[in-house]
């Protein structure tokens, strides 16, 4: 089971809730919540690249008594830079140009691509025991993320709960008012690009409708810019979820098309 963010401040809980949440503080993405001895925990910040779109900046991974700092083409394992292919004591971290990924012996595997995607993929013995930004991984929906006991909670006010309170940091929590854009004007462009014969093998692995929100609030988001963040970054998570997921994704990729 996989937890994810990508693109526009989307994320997907391993219950499969998909939300934006835009905040721009040090969150806890996912960790072990068992009160006596947690195993990990995966904590990121994001902030606005020169473009205004959003990346994660860094990722602080704490597995058992180790600790990483991962930040584009720079892995810190308890304080020292190191070189990877790195193992120690049950982990092992490997890095290309491209993707940086940690494999954790207690079931834990995590992937970046070192900008905007993060991907979490964790062992069932995990279930029920997991809290923040991923949910807590009991198998249903909504319920202890968005709704818990008698109350409910949208996305931001959600997204909020998880934020790392730190003396230092000076960063301000996202508006829990502020409604969403419906931006139904580009659902049928979203919806002919990931159903696409690229991706035909992927559509009865994933609810594509998920992802047809989700690119229509990038282009929304965007305002007509149109540069391949905001075309691709959905139709990339809906790609690297596909093959995930066991299918194959065709090339889908062209010259002049992300």
């Amino acid at each position: 089971y996989v937890c994810s963010t990508w693109g526009n401040n989307h994320f997907k809980t391993f219950d499969g809730d998909v939300y934006q949440f835009p905040g721009i503080c040090e969150y806890n993405f996912v960790s072990d919540c068992r009160e006596a001895y947690k195993e990990f925990s995966v904590h990121i910040q994001r902030a606005l690249n020169s473009n205004g779109h959003p990346e994660i900046q860094y990722i602080l991974v704490k597995i058992k008594d180790i600790m990483v700092y991962l930040k584009p083409n720079l892995v810190v394992v308890d304080g020292r830079i190191v070189k990877t292919p790195y193992y120690s004591s049950g982990v092992l971290i490997e890095s290309s140009e491209i993707y940086t990924k940690i494999y954790a012996k207690l079931g834990m595997v995590l992937m970046w691509n070192q900008q905007d995607a993060l991907m979490v993929e964790l062992d069932n013995k995990f279930n029920n025991h997991t809290c923040g930004l991923c949910g807590d991984y009991n198998g249903i929906q909504i319920y202890n993320e968005f709704i818990n006991g008698d109350s409910s909670y949208n996305s931001i006010t959600y997204g909020n709960m998880q934020k790392i309170s730190k003396p230092t940091a000076k960063c301000e929590d996202p508006d829990e008012t502020q409604a969403l854009p419906s931006c139904n004007e580009h659902r049928d462009e979203c919806q002919r690009l990931l159903s696409s014969p690229a991706f035909a093998d992927c559509r009865l692995r994933l609810n594509l409708e998920m992802y047809i929100q989700a690119c229509m609030q990038d282009k929304c988001a965007c305002n007509g810019k149109e540069d391949s963040f905001c075309l691709c970054s959905t139709i990339s998570e809906y790609s690297r979820q596909c093959s995930h997921a066991g299918g194959r994704p065709g090339e889908w990729r062209t010259q002049n098309f992300c």
